[in-house]
C-alpha cells in the first residue's frame, strides 16, 4: 500500500478504482493519489468525450483524457500535452 503523493494518506485502491471507472483502461496502479485527491471530470475529453483526470494542483481542466493523449503519442510520436494548442516538451 502506497501513500498518496498529495496528502500522504494510504491509497485505498478499491475506492480509487471506483473513482477512475470513467477513465478508459486506468486503475489505481496508474496513479499515486488517493480517491479524495483524484478529481475526475466526466465528458470532458475533446477526442472521445470521456472523462479526464484533473490533478488537484491544476487550475485548468485538460482537453484530453490520459488514454487519448497516449493514443496520439503512440500514433504520431508527438505529445499533444493535456490541452489543445499546447505541446509538451
Amino acid at each position: 500500500m502506497q501513500p498518496c503523493h498529495s496528502c500522504q494518506t494510504v491509497i485505498d485502491e478499491y475506492l480509487l478504482n471506483k473513482r477512475l471507472e470513467p477513465l478508459r483502461e486506468l486503475t489505481a496502479d496508474d496513479f499515486n493519489v488517493c480517491a479524495d485527491c483524484a478529481t475526475i471530470v466526466a465528458d470532458a475529453c475533446v477526442k472521445c468525450g470521456g472523462a479526464v483526470y484533473v490533478p488537484r494542483s491544476g487550475s485548468v481542466t485538460p482537453d484530453y483524457c490520459p488514454a487519448c493523449r497516449s493514443d496520439v503519442i503512440d500514433r504520431t510520436g508527438h505529445d499533444p500535452g493535456w490541452t489543445r494548442g499546447h505541446e509538451s516538451a
